[in-house]
């Protein structure tokens, strides 16, 4: 009986993130009435968005898109492959060019994740652009490799973009931004208060994702001078030892997030079919505990076990 459960559950998976033979680029990105989209339109109203007042709030961030069968990280396929199924924001991963261009990748190499091989550094825009980008299952897909040109333009009136570092200092992360007037749309992951120091003194407008995850950095960040209002607070990749740091960050006004890619996550799919209570309980206590923000590699599936959970703060009606 469990085994038979177990099966149930993988099939139920792979349902959700399996794409429908022939689905390709042309079905992804011009079907947008199908989105679930965070239309924020100005930095105040992200800003008002991600302010804690008391009331609860549950926004999952995909961790590099939310990868699956069918749909590579850092793609923007996947992006809207997430969005027909729930409200997300998305951690991607900037990477800098031979020739000077930013694209979205993670790893350093391409060998796991396109048709190439070697140092990504070491490639040319146009060189990246001949290659397939690899699901999560290493099956070629039709899709490319993005720009982070390309991708903040698709963001607008769809989602929020949080730019990890790599290679790609804080003062070229915030140009491009600006560049894209991508304020309201795009954050960045800042991994230490000098970063987010630059950050805030390039440009005012744009938010953070800090990592705050003991009580002296939090101490250190509140001396800052930093707004609150400018970040969300990572606490971490399970919940902090400190519990106190949850009241302490919502007492500032601003919200948890916390990351399960490394723990609940990676059992989903078995637990699902024999323990799903106990699944949704493990979830629901990190909610308890004050998460307002889930960073998760399986966003898809999250969003069903957590349906009824869901809310996010609209921006104000125009």
């Amino acid at each position: 009986m469990t085994q038979r459960l177990l099966m149930s559950a993988l099939i139920l998976v792979a349902l959700v993130s399996t794409p429908i033979q022939g689905q390709e680029r042309s079905d992804s990105i011009t079907d947008e009435a199908s989105l679930h989209k965070l239309d924020v339109r100005t930095p105040d109203e992200l800003r008002a968005m991600f302010h804690y007042d008391g009331k609860p709030m549950l926004l999952l961030s995909a961790h590099r898109g939310g990868a699956g069968p069918g749909y590579p990280e850092n793609c923007i396929e996947t992006f809207e492959h997430t969005l027909r199924s729930t409200f997300s924001m998305f951690e991607v991963d900037p990477r800098m060019t031979k020739d000077g261009e930013i694209v979205i990748h993670h790893d350093a190499t391409l060998d796991r994740t396109t048709t190439g091989t070697g140092k990504l550094v070491e490639k040319r825009l146009a060189e990246l652009k001949q290659l397939k980008l690899r699901d999560s299952d290493g099956n070629v897909t039709p899709y490319t490799i993005p720009t982070l040109d390309e991708t903040l333009a698709w963001a607008k009136g769809k989602t929020i973009l949080v730019l990890d570092q790599k290679d790609v200092s804080v003062e070229k992360r915030v140009a491009k931004i600006q560049e894209h007037n991508a304020e309201p749309c795009a954050m960045l992951i800042v991994n230490t208060l000098a970063d987010a120091k630059a950050c805030y003194a390039a440009n005012k407008n744009i938010m953070m994702e800090a990592m705050i995850t003991d009580s002296k950095k939090f101490s250190d960040f509140d001396a800052s001078g930093i707004p609150w209002e400018n970040i969300i607070a990572f606490l971490g990749h399970s919940a902090p030892i400190d519990e106190k740091l949850f009241s302490a960050v919502h007492d500032k006004g601003s919200r948890c997030m916390v990351g399960t890619s490394r723990n609940f996550d990676r059992n989903f799919a078995s637990r699902l079919a024999i323990d799903s209570p106990g699944l949704r309980k493990d979830y629901e206590d990190l909610l308890g505990r004050g998460v307002d923000v889930i960073e998760t590699d399986i966003p898809r599936e999250l969003a069903g076990l957590l349906s009824e959970r869901i809310h996010v703060t609209s921006p104000p009606k125009r």
